[in-house]
């Protein structure tokens, strides 16, 4: 008996979906195979070679590194990216924290619209769509064609998984300063530095902080920008901006806010820009005050 290519996986040939090309993305992000070890085929003697073997083979033994959905022995939520998912987390390549992240950035999605059951939406394009415009266009492709169209698309899930992780541990590097923010401050969190803030300060329990605004540098001015009431609404806010300053610019929002440094404040009054940080505080304290909130201890 042959032994088995180390760090290769095979796929089935023919026409790809999201969820093998996903899968295979992350099986390189996470160091476990080789890009040119991808294999392609149907042939069960070819795939017995490969180390890994998902979307294709009837069975699901992730202790035997085999990922495939389709047998009716499983009637699981999965497709073949999110148990490529889950091994990832059992096997400790990440952690929970880590595993939930890209689970409800993407694998979710993958995993639901190619076991059907993703709503579909005219005008929405999910990721999984995406994919699927890398099928070649013309149904008399070559299989070569085909083949080379499945690495294209397999390069753009690899980069875009690739962004995903890198935004991720960026994300979580800043917890700490949101943290520190988050002791020292029940009103208003304020940054010297724009950093991703939403997503490290509902994980440290923003849901139940006091916590209404944040205050922090963006393009060279100061941004005062309402706090969801949890990360599941977070198009939402806790307090709206004035209604007298949605959708205003410039010199307008400079006569309605009273403040020489106004820049804009958006229709949806979540977010205002401001020349100076200072001008970001006195917005913050007349929004306060119109709210009847004590702003004695805001900074």
């Amino acid at each position: 008996m042959q032994n088995k290519v180390p760090r290769s996986v095979g796929v089935h040939d023919g026409m790809f979906h999201a969820d093998e090309v996903t899968a295979c993305a992350l099986l390189v992000l996470f160091d476990l195979v080789d890009q040119d070890k991808i294999v392609r085929t149907r042939d069960p003697d070819k795939l017995a070679l490969c180390d890994y073997v998902c979307d294709v083979g009837g069975v699901y033994d992730s202790s035997a590194k085999l990922f495939d959905h389709h047998q009716i022995s499983y009637q699981g939520p999965l497709s073949s990216a999110g148990m490529i998912l889950l091994y990832l987390k059992d096997t400790q390549a990440i952690d929970q924290e880590e595993y939930n992240f890209f689970q409800n950035s993407l694998i979710k999605g993958v995993d639901e619209h190619d076991n059907g059951k993703a709503p579909q939406y005219l005008g929405m394009c999910s990721f999984s769509h995406v994919i699927a415009n890398y099928a070649p266009i013309n149904y008399q492709a070559t299989a070569q064609e085909v083949d080379n169209l499945f690495f294209e698309a397999f390069q753009f899930a690899l980069g875009h998984l690739k962004r995903l992780k890198d935004r991720y541990t960026y994300t979580k590097s800043c917890r700490k300063i949101v943290q520190t923010q988050m002791e020292k401050n029940k009103i208003c969190l304020f940054f010297e530095e724009a950093l991703p803030w939403l997503e490290s300060f509902f994980a440290l329990g923003g849901k139940d902080h006091s916590a209404l605004f944040v205050i922090m540098p963006s393009q060279g001015h100061w941004k005062l920008r309402g706090i969801p009431p949890d990360y599941e609404h977070r198009m939402q806010v806790r307090v709206p901006l004035p209604q007298q300053w949605a959708g205003l610019l410039s010199e307008q929002l400079q006569q309605k806010s009273g403040i020489k440094g106004a820049i804009f404040c958006h229709k949806g009054r979540f977010i205002s820009v401001w020349q100076t940080k200072e001008d970001a505080i006195q917005a913050l304290r007349y929004v306060l005050w119109q709210e009847g909130i004590d702003d004695a201890n805001i900074i």
